[in-house]
């Protein structure tokens, strides 16, 4: 898709063209500029021919019909993830991509596998919301929230990634209110400061998966460059200049990070803060065959929780969504690489250029997996 090149086509044209057109792409999901009836026939030529709506894609649907996770291969080759999450009664949330790969390394993930390839543009990241607008858009639903939650960190592609909101939110884009557009950081603590000062009221969400700095440098690679002390530092400016609630994610792996000790190292850190203005989201961890990363067990979690709740802090834990595909960051794109370099992969998919209509091949024999 090629929407960079729509407002250069258009600039010889009456100005209410451009609404026109995105009127077209953004809110009724056209996948063929023939669509546009209201365009005249040598502008929709010149559209068809400049201008490309096609999003190359692969698509994973779970059993349950409730997550769809989609593999977009970009115009360079390289592939990204982006991953759409029925809630119900109309809520459909899409979680995207912010790079190709990450430069986190984080130990349990498995974009860190890829590596880092580069920062993606803002059609690129826009590209991934839109795929779901147009699956949606003919069951008359559509996207309600974005998470940045994929693979890559945001905040180390501050620009593109605020430049893509903006799209994402205004109303000649796909209309998606601030406050239902979440970024997740590992705790880019310069990132979270400037963040502070942007004018829309999006969510703020912190990795943070371990309470001390040598189990979480083990873990998050990032966390020597930006420590525990340095991430609650920028997390009390931005809560003092925004007072907006700030979300701590906590991944928890089996005899890792989810002892009793651990939740009360959280809470202490919390109680620390200048205005504890946070609540604490467990996640049960989502194996991906990296050795020695398990799930914590129910019990463990219980009790985890537990210690949270003593210190009068809001828990919440997360719907796993996917388990019988490959619903955790970068398993897909990494299985991808694989394939372009060996030829061989492990599960089917199917291509398909986004028209609207989802493709359903989900892999029966698959492990237990799930979104995180």
């Amino acid at each position: 898709m090629n929407l960079e090149a729509l407002t250069k086509v258009l600039s010889t044209e009456p100005k209410y063209r451009i609404a026109q057109a995105k009127e077209w792409v953004f809110q009724k999901g056209i996948t063929d500029w023939e669509q546009a009836s209201n365009l005249p026939k040598g502008l929709r030529e010149k559209l068809k021919s400049e201008v490309s709506l096609e999003i190359r894609a692969k698509a994973l649907v779970s059993g349950d019909k409730k997550t769809t996770k989609v593999l977009i291969t970009l115009a360079d080759g390289l592939a990204i993830e982006t991953v759409l999450m029925r809630h119900g009664k109309g809520r459909n949330t899409v979680c995207v991509s912010s790079q190709v790969g990450c430069p986190g390394g984080c130990a349990f993930c498995a974009s860190g596998k890829m590596g880092f390839k580069r920062n993606l543009e803002p059609q690129e990241i826009v590209e991934q919301v839109l795929y779901f607008a147009r699956v949606l858009a003919k069951e008359d639903q559509r996207v309600s929230s974005v998470v940045f939650m994929g693979m890559g960190e945001p905040l180390l592609n501050y620009e593109n990634v605020l430049h893509a909101i903006k799209i994402l939110n205004t109303k000649d884009g796909l209309n998606i209110g601030a406050r239902h557009i979440s970024i997740s950081t590992v705790g880019i603590s310069d990132g979270i400061r400037a963040l502070a000062d942007f004018p829309l009221q999006v969510n703020l969400a912190i990795s943070l998966h371990a309470p001390n700095n040598p189990l979480r440098n083990n873990l998050v690679p990032l966390n020597k460059t930006y420590p525990i002390g340095e991430i609650f530092s920028a997390i009390n400016e931005y809560i003092e200049k925004t007072n907006r609630r700030v979300m701590i994610e906590y991944l928890l792996i089996k005899h890792v990070n989810d002892e009793e000790e651990h939740a009360e190292e959280l809470a202490g850190l919390i109680k620390g803060m200048d205005k504890p203005l946070v609540f604490v989201n467990v996640i049960k961890y989502n194996p991906n065959d990296i050795p020695g990363f398990v799930p914590s067990e129910t019990k463990q979690i219980e009790k985890f929780k537990r210690v949270l709740w003593h210190s009068k802090i809001t828990v919440t834990e997360r719907y796993r969504f996917g388990q019988d595909i490959k619903g955790a960051c970068g398993q897909l794109a990494t299985e991808n690489t694989l394939k372009t370099k060996t030829g061989k992969a492990n599960n089917v998919i199917d291509n398909v250029t986004n028209n609207g209509k989802q493709v359903i091949h989900t892999r029966r024999r698959e492990k237990n997996r799930g979104c995180t």
